[in-house]
């Protein structure tokens, strides 16, 4: 009886190790900064997500073999929401030259340099122009959405955090995977790049890398899961108008 009780003892010890050995390591997760609409700064100079009015990035790439391009256009227009003046960012996406999306973001930097994301107004369409869907638009403070953040302000390899908080519309989360990574793309050679990785829970079965220079910010996009996509930056003009 003894013997059993020991080899049952040995066995359960067993068992816990085991599951104590294979369990995976629980990823880092950042501090989710306070929300505080007095804590934010007219200016979104973050080193690695910088929106500078009047400038405009244009990537190209491919998805699935079509021909891709994007502006990104930082405007000087804000727009206020939960009492912070948010800067206005149109984004336009083109397939084979054709507009496909066209998206006003909203984004604000506050006192500690982390960049929040307050939302889209994003517009698919045929290609006729017509509208045809506007998922996944979603604005803080309204439906039960909260701002999110797109951008630390000190990134740290493991970090994970939540850049889309509007419950089963969007819900994009990121996870920092490099601070020393290179790239090359049209614009140029970069190094010591940031490398976060990009998904959404309401889409398991996509995700994405992307690369951020210092002073410039996003230069590469590249899918990982869910196809097959890539976004290079190629010029960055500065001083236009709205």
């Amino acid at each position: 009886m003894k013997k059993e009780r020991l080899r049952l003892l040995v066995g359960l010890v067993s068992a816990v190790v085991l599951a104590c050995v294979a369990a995976p390591k629980q990823e880092a997760k950042a501090a989710d900064p306070e929300f505080n609409p007095d804590n934010f700064v007219r200016t979104v100079d973050n080193r690695f997500f910088p929106l500078t009015p009047g400038t405009t990035y244009f990537y190209q790439g491919e998805k699935d073999g079509v021909p891709t391009s994007d502006e990104f256009v930082v405007s000087h227009q804000n727009k206020r929401i939960l009492g912070v003046n948010c800067t206005v960012v149109r984004d336009r996406a083109f397939e084979n030259g054709i507009l496909v999306e066209d998206t006003i973001d909203w984004f604000a930097q506050d006192t500690d340099g982390n960049v929040w994301y307050f939302g889209e107004d994003t517009k698919e369409l045929d290609a006729n122009g017509n509208v045809i869907s506007t998922e996944g638009t979603w604005q803080a403070g309204v439906d039960g959405a909260l701002p999110g953040i797109i951008m630390e302000a000190d990134p740290r390899v493991g970090d994970r955090y939540q850049q889309e908080f509007a419950p089963d519309v969007a819900e994009d989360m990121a996870r920092v995977l490099s601070l020393s990574e290179s790239a090359t793309v049209p614009y140029g050679e970069f190094d010591g790049l940031l490398l976060t990785k990009e998904w959404s829970p309401l889409d398991r079965g996509s995700a994405e890398h992307k690369y951020y220079a210092e002073g410039i910010g996003f230069i590469l996009g590249v899918a990982v899961q869910g196809g097959d996509e890539i976004s290079e930056l190629v010029s960055i003009t500065t001083g236009g108008r709205d």
